[in-house]
């Protein structure tokens, strides 16, 4: 009988971990970002569906926005369409984004809505069309100091949340596609979609994005070191932001954005490990790196604060 009750005893120092969270996050938003190899396996996207579900049944609002990168990749090859990629972002021509909206809207939303609903009628599923949520213009990137044009790619220039909160407060899970409608031309854009959970996030404003990827974090001293930074502030990402590789410059800018824009923290996880969102979000150790404002508090006053009740650290009843 002692063994049986010793070896409860981690699960009950998890679940003591986690309640200053709860407290904390209570009834607040997290935007995740779902994409990278999480997408594709089997065992990752169950999971990921299990950590969203038990996020909202312990009282906060997941919206989750995905992209498709693997899955779009897949269809283009089967298209004859070549997959090119220019400063991080995808080449689309108006075939390649007949393609990119179906595998969006068409193929990960549904599955990923469905993994979801499946521990309940939780989930709804949504692109940045609906109802004008993301308003976008044609993105021209600058490279080697010049513009140059990718296509129907594009840059978000309005974020409307009316249809994701009348969902969040009729206790839904939306889950968005990263798509945009331009507000002019009527023209329907490919958006990045670590860009546009980062946007949204700032717009609802969100106590925490959360972007999964294919990586531990945001590395030291990529590649001579596998040391993954565990916590920084939004000026000294600034400074690290012109030495990132490509792929890993759209997630670091959305991050950036976030913080700057009145979300708390900012965290780039590795998707590749199985809970990976309850690993970070409800350990004291975390699993990623984590971005705050500059005006942050350092993280033993941050960890202090968030382990007694939210009105005793901010001084009273909001």
């Amino acid at each position: 009988m002692r063994a049986r009750k010793n070896a409860a005893l981690p699960k009950a120092q998890v679940l003591i971990e986690a309640l200053p969270w709860l407290t904390r996050h209570n009834g607040r938003v997290v935007v995740i970002k779902f994409g990278g190899n999480a997408m594709v396996d089997d065992g990752l996207k169950a999971a990921f569906a299990q950590d969203v579900v038990f996020l909202r049944q312990a009282g906060l609002k997941p919206v989750v926005v995905h992209g498709g990168g693997p899955q779009i990749n897949a269809q283009l090859d089967r298209h004859g369409l070549v997959s090119e990629f220019k400063a991080g972002l995808r080449v689309t021509t108006p075939e390649a984004m007949d393609v990119v909206r179906m595998v969006l809207a068409g193929q990960v939303q549904r599955e990923l809505v469905g993994l979801l609903n499946g521990h309940g009628p939780l989930a709804v599923g949504l692109t940045g069309e609906d109802a004008h949520t993301i308003t976008a213009v044609k993105h021209l990137p600058t490279i080697d100091g010049e513009s140059v044009d990718i296509g129907r790619v594009g840059e978000i220039t309005a974020i409307d949340t009316g249809a994701i909160e009348a969902l969040l407060a009729d206790g839904r899970i939306p889950v968005v596609s990263s798509i945009a409608r331009a507000a002019d031309d009527g023209h329907i854009y490919n958006v990045n979609a670590d860009t546009a959970a980062a946007a949204l996030a700032a717009a609802l404003g969100a106590e925490t994005l959360m972007v999964l990827t294919d990586v531990e974090g945001l590395y030291e001293d990529w590649p001579n070191s596998d040391e993954v930074i565990s916590r920084l502030t939004a000026t000294e990402l600034e400074k690290l932001l012109p030495d990132l590789s490509s792929g890993m410059v759209p997630k670091m800018r959305g991050c950036l954005h976030a913080v700057r824009n009145g979300v708390r923290t900012a965290r780039v996880i590795d998707g590749r490990v199985q809970h990976s969102i309850l690993l970070e979000i409800f350990t004291d150790e975390g699993i990623g790196t984590m971005v705050v404002p500059d005006d942050a508090p350092p993280p033993a006053a941050q960890h202090a604060a968030e382990h007694v009740p939210e009105q005793a650290a901010e001084g009273g009843v909001r």
